[in-house]
């Protein structure tokens, strides 16, 4: 079955009292694209956050963002002393150049650029976090695949219904050729009868024969038809697939368009013209759809 590009997933999990949080939101995109926003204390998981979301998602683009949550009294982030220290002393250095003597706020210092930087996981301790993090990636991953897969439901319902609209324009298409032919042998021998009556010349059946050879000749669209259903067998069948079948949907889609246009163009019959239209109309539709298959 086919899975839509477009989803959305979270997860959440706890460890030594802080909480990891992840969302994960996929939208178009004709290739695998990742954007993943990480605080900076676990920015060392990028690359295999980045290496699991391609092991399970081939298309779209995918919008990752892990925050964590402090649930204890542990602290997430270390004091540098050094840059609380510089600015201390040029603090110092400024009021003893005044008149006026103003008490240094620590807490306030804290707000300084540099004062504040992320802890920095011992090698154990990263481990863990590791661990932690790609599991709940893993499930928030589950779960926008689930979505995925129950919009992509929707989407091929939607494509076979289309097909087969397709498929019977093409059964009234086929049924209509042979009487387009026999209607142009009429009304062409009804032409010349009328022309020649005046003169007493009498039709030459051969030529009258030849001539309507000719037109269906040029306006046969028996080949266009049997490789627009051939087409449309293998777009059904696509979409029954394991594999990921958006670009293959998306190339047959354009050929099956590509018929229905030639079929237009050789067609000598203002109803099979009007056929043509409503079925590219159902064409167009599937293109559309197809943009959102994963």
């Amino acid at each position: 079955m086919i899975n839509s590009m477009t989803g959305f997933g979270s997860a959440e999990g706890q460890l030594d009292g802080v909480m990891y949080i992840v969302e994960i939101k996929t939208v178009n995109n004709r290739y695998f694209k990742s954007r993943i926003k990480l605080p900076e204390m676990v920015a060392f998981l990028e690359d295999e956050i980045e290496k699991l979301l391609k092991r399970n998602l081939s298309r779209g683009t995918i919008n990752y963002t892990l925050r964590l949550k402090n649930l204890s009294s542990n602290i997430l982030f270390d004091i540098d002393e050094a840059a609380l220290q510089i600015y201390i002393k040029k603090l110092e250095q400024a009021t003893a150049r005044s008149e006026n003597k103003y008490p240094i706020d620590i807490s306030s210092l804290l707000n300084l650029p540099g004062v504040l930087v992320p802890a920095i996981p011992e090698a154990k301790q990263g481990e863990q976090i590791k661990e932690k993090v790609l599991a709940i990636t893993l499930e928030a991953i589950d779960k926008l695949k689930q979505m995925r897969a129950a919009e992509g439901a929707s989407i091929d319902e939607d494509l076979q219904t289309n097909c087969d609209a397709i498929k019977q324009v093409l059964e009234r298409i086929q049924g209509r050729v042979s009487v387009v032919i026999q209607e142009y042998h009429d009304k062409l021998k009804k032409r010349i009868d009328g022309l020649l009556a005046s003169a007493k010349l009498k039709l030459d059946e051969e030529t009258l024969a030849r001539e309507v050879a000719v037109f269906a000749e040029r306006s046969d669209i028996s080949e266009e038809i049997s490789r627009l259903q051939s087409h449309i067998k293998q777009f059904t069948d696509s979409c029954k697939g394991n594999e990921q079948a958006g670009r293959r949907l998306d190339f047959i889609s354009q050929e099956m368009l590509r018929e229905a246009n030639t079929i237009a163009s050789k067609a000598s019959n203002t109803e099979i013209v009007n056929w043509v239209v409503d079925m590219k109309c159902r064409i167009d539709r599937i293109k559309e759809q197809v943009q959102n298959v994963e």
